[in-house]
């Protein structure tokens, strides 16, 4: 029989911003830097995250807040699970190390406290235009793109559903 995780070891996975330097820094390196909103956990979301964690030793994955996903413009009543929920799913993947929030429209603030050394988002990103980018290579960092993964979206998923 294969261990099951804990709702505790889950729960040891997510960390608030008061938190997340002291966390960061027991992490093996090199750290990977993730974030988005990760409302309806999908097959293309499972896949970048697998991918973004091989690219180093942990991966720290930012949720927005409720608050911050609101203002992406996705529709007022998203995200569809409330940000404890989906910090709660994001800790339950093997590939994600550590899980925080932030609630800025961007996270730079926070990629600027951990200093990453890998920045990676997904390939409907021009990482050249992004200011994070920019952070992370002030420090010797590398930002990437990942491939998207094509057929698979949140908002076409809730889409869906709502004309079903």
């Amino acid at each position: 029989m294969t261990d099951i995780p804990s709702i505790s070891a889950l729960s040891d996975k997510i960390c608030g911003r008061d938190s997340v330097l002291a966390r960061v820094a027991r992490l093996p390196r090199p750290l990977v830097f993730t974030n988005g909103v990760f409302d309806v956990l999908h097959r293309g979301h499972v896949m970048y995250l697998a991918q973004a964690r091989a690219l180093g030793a942990s991966l720290l994955v930012a949720l927005n807040t409720d608050a911050s996903a609101r203002r992406l413009g996705k529709g007022p009543d998203r995200p569809l699970n409330n940000e404890a929920d989906r910090a709660f799913v994001m800790a339950a993947l093997a590939s994600t190390s550590l899980v925080t929030w932030f609630d800025e429209d961007t996270p730079l603030e926070l990629i600027a406290q951990v200093k990453p050394d890998l920045l990676v988002k997904g390939g409907d990103y021009d990482m050249q235009k992004l200011a994070e980018t920019r952070v992370v290579e002030s420090y010797g960092g590398r930002a990437l793109a990942l491939p998207f993964v094509d057929g698979y979206s949140t908002t076409a998923l809730v889409q869906k559903i709502r004309q079903a």
